[in-house]
C-alpha cells in the first residue's frame, strides 16, 4: 500500500502529555495548527497544557484524564481519542518512571513499578495504536524510549532493561508494519533537564527539553526509524556498545 504523506494540521494523540519534553514538542506543533488529545493523570496540570497549547496557535486541545499505568483504561481512551480527533495522524507515547535503582536492587515490587510504567503500558498502547494505523494504511507511532537502553549499566540497569525490551518491541513492531504504510519510530533521548532528572548532578552532557522536541519534530516529518537525541549520543552510544564484554563489567557507570 503507497505511503501517503501526513499535512498540517496534524492531528495529535499525546500519552504523559505533562512530561517536560512532550510539552515543548506539543508546542512546536501547535504553532502550526496542529489538534491535540491529551491524555495525563493529573487534571490541573493537563488543563493548564491545553491551555498553553490553545494560546500558542492549536486548533483545538481536548483533554483525557488517565493513570497510563492502568492498563484497562486504554482501549476505551484509545477509542475517544480517534473519535473526537476524526483520525489520529501521530501518536506520541512520552510518559515515563526513572524509578530508585538502589531500591529496585533489594525490593523486586520497586524494580516491577518500573517495568511496567516503562515497557507494560507503553506496550499496550503501542499495539493498539499500530492496528489501528495500520487498518488506515497510515500513521505515525513515535515512542520516548531512552539511550539507557543501549547497554545495561549498574547505575541505572532496571530503567534501562525496561527500555531495551522497549527497543526491541518497536523493533518488531516497526518490521511488520512499515510495509503497510505505518512509521514507528523510537526516540532515544539522553540526559534532558526535566522533573524526571531533577535529582540527577547536571553536566555539559544536559540538553533542554526544547532542543530533544525539535529533533523529534524532524525525525517525525522525515520518517526517522531510531532518533538519538540530541544527535552526539549515537556516537557515544556506538562507543559504549563497541566495549569488550569482560572491560565494560569492571567499569564504573
Amino acid at each position: 500500500m503507497p505511503r501517503r504523506s501526513l499535512r498540517y494540521p496534524y492531528r495529535i494523540l499525546l500519552l504523559g502529555a505533562t512530561s517536560g519534553i512532550a510539552m515543548a514538542t506539543a508546542r512546536i506543533f501547535a504553532g502550526r495548527g496542529a489538534r491535540f488529545f491529551l491524555v495525563a493523570r493529573n487534571r490541573e496540570k493537563l488543563t493548564s497544557v491545553a491551555q498553553d497549547l490553545m494560546v500558542r496557535g492549536a486548533s483545538a486541545a481536548e483533554t483525557w484524564v488517565a493513570d497510563l499505568d492502568d492498563i484497562s483504561l486504554h482501549e476505551a481512551m484509545l477509542s475517544a481519542a480517534a473519535e473526537r480527533l476524526g483520525e489520529i495522524d501521530l501518536a506520541l507515547i512520552a510518559h515515563g518512571l526513572l524509578g530508585d535503582q538502589t531500591a529496585a536492587e533489594s525490593d523486586f515490587a520497586a524494580a516491577a513499578t518500573v517495568l511496567h510504567t516503562n515497557l507494560i503500558s507503553p506496550a499496550s498502547l503501542a499495539t493498539w495504536l499500530a492496528n489501528y494505523f495500520r487498518s488506515r494504511g497510515q500513521g505515525t507511532l513515535a515512542v520516548l524510549s531512552s539511550v539507557a537502553g543501549d547497554r545495561g549499566r549498574k547505575s541505572n540497569y532496571v530503567y534501562g532493561a525496561s527500555k531495551a525490551g522497549l527497543n526491541a518491541l518497536l523493533d518488531g513492531l516497526r518490521n511488520r508494519v512499515d510495509r503497510e504504510g505505518v512509521h514507528v519510530l523510537t526516540l532515544k533521548p539522553g540526559l534532558v533537564v526535566t522533573a524526571m532528572t531533577s535529582r540527577l548532578p547536571r553536566s555539559r552532557l544536559f540538553a533542554s527539553p526544547e532542543r530533544v522536541a525539535r529533533g523529534i519534530v524532524r525525525a517525525v516529518e522525515r520518517r526517522r526509524d531510531v532518533a538519538y537525541l540530541p544527535w552526539f549520543w549515537a556516537p557515544i552510544l556506538f562507543a559504549v556498545r563497541a566495549i569488550p564484554g569482560r572491560i565494560f563489567k569492571k567499569m564504573d557507570l
